[in-house]
């Protein structure tokens, strides 16, 4: 890794982080983080830019976004993997098949938590742009494992750069609704949780309907952009820029914690949204063009062919590089398309694209009446639709 001394950019990663392993046939595979780093190494993306190792959160660090009861079952729970079914595993959100209890558990969760608090603590001492594509876990609840998430990390990041800044803006780009963030912060008016995803009719959490506003002095600070399955770039990006970005414009954060979940690609196996590479991008554009300081963190993607270069094309925009075009001549993975894009957008039935463009428009209808009064904007603006 090369390591430099551009202190406006940094990257926060080590093999060690690869011990967050829920299993081999688990779809939160590390080998998905593992060559997005290596792709994002070997594409010259990292050359003028630090990579540090992280280091463990401590746990009055966690205690920020998780009560002492649970860290301490996580704890216990990491020394009793022997046991199939450890007593207390239901009660905190582990056993069954997407929260398994692995081996030093606790140890590997509290280090993908520990790169995140590092690059908000980076972003705090004056760097512009940090990477931590082992982060993003945000489904965890405050005493609750959930979606494969053991500790809510961008909770954590979260709290500590409020520690510094008045104002800041969680965007979350992944397909499923970021729901265990937007739970932490419902009634505080000074963080703006913004998450554009999968309806809850159709996807896991079930949550994150626009209806979820936030409550008492957070009423209208919680954005929640559902769109439909089969939803294409077009219906995608065009709640992103009517409703997502207005909102995140008006709120004026003086920092973003941007969530880069790569699973509303078409290959994806876990969601039915039909993004390409190049589509899912442009809200990441939108987000670093603010011009404000970004943590920007991964999530979730479980296609190893696509995950890699999504990660490895997200970095290089938050990083402000330009865009590579191909994989590199002896990369073995994405071997049927060399392209770092995709090269055309994938073919859904009419029906499909007709359903997908009525929730979005509904979506971006409802964002306006509800929302946009609550910052100051007109619900009457931009009525095009979809």
């Amino acid at each position: 890794m090369v390591n430099s001394k551009n202190s406006g950019h940094l990257f926060i990663y080590h093999a060690d982080l690869l011990g967050y392993n829920l299993g081999a046939e688990h779809p939160l595979n590390p080998r998905r983080l593992e060559l997005a780093v290596k792709l994002t190494e070997r594409l010259g993306i990292l050359d003028d830019v630090p990579v540090i190792r992280p280091r463990e959160a401590g746990f009055e660090e966690l205690n920020t976004a998780h009560s002492a009861d649970y860290l301490n079952a996580v704890k216990r729970l990491s020394r009793d993997t022997d046991d199939d079914e450890p007593k207390e595993a239901a009660r905190y959100g582990f056993g069954g098949g997407d929260n398994p209890i692995f081996p030093n558990m606790y140890e590997a969760s509290a280090l993908y938590t520990g790169a995140s608090l590092q690059g908000a603590e980076a972003i705090i001492g004056g760097a512009k742009r940090v990477v931590n594509l082992s982060g993003g876990q945000h489904h965890a609840h405050w005493a609750r494992a959930a979606g494969f998430c053991v500790f809510n990390d961008p909770v954590v990041a979260i709290k500590r750069l409020r520690q510094a800044f008045k104002k800041v803006a969680y965007v979350d780009v992944d397909v499923h609704h970021g729901d265990g963030v937007q739970e932490a912060f419902y009634d505080d008016p000074t963080v703006l949780t913004l998450s554009i995803h999968e309806s809850g009719r159709h996807l896991f959490p079930g949550t994150g309907w626009v209806a979820e506003m936030g409550k008492e002095a957070g009423k209208g600070f919680a954005v929640n952009l559902p769109v439909a399955p089969y939803t294409d770039d077009e219906s995608w990006n065009y709640v992103f820029q009517e409703a997502a970005l207005p909102i995140l414009r008006a709120f004026q954060p003086e920092a973003i914690c941007l969530q880069m979940g790569a699973d509303a690609h078409y290959t994806d196996p876990l969601a039915h949204v039909c993004l390409t590479v190049q589509g899912w991008l442009k809200p990441i554009e939108a987000v670093a063009a603010m011009g404000v300081p970004v943590l920007a963190l991964g999530g979730g993607g479980y296609n190893l062919d696509n995950v890699p270069r999504m990660w490895a094309l997200a970095s290089a925009v938050v990083f402000s590089k330009p865009l590579p075009k191909e994989l590199p001549p002896d990369w073995k993975i994405g071997t049927e398309n060399r392209a770092m894009l995709d090269p055309e957008p994938v073919q859904i039935p009419d029906a499909l694209i007709s359903i997908a463009k009525t929730t979005a428009n509904a979506t971006v209808k409802e964002i306006k009446i509800k929302h946009f009064p609550i910052h100051g904007l007109s619900s009457d603006s931009r009525k095009s639709g979809a």
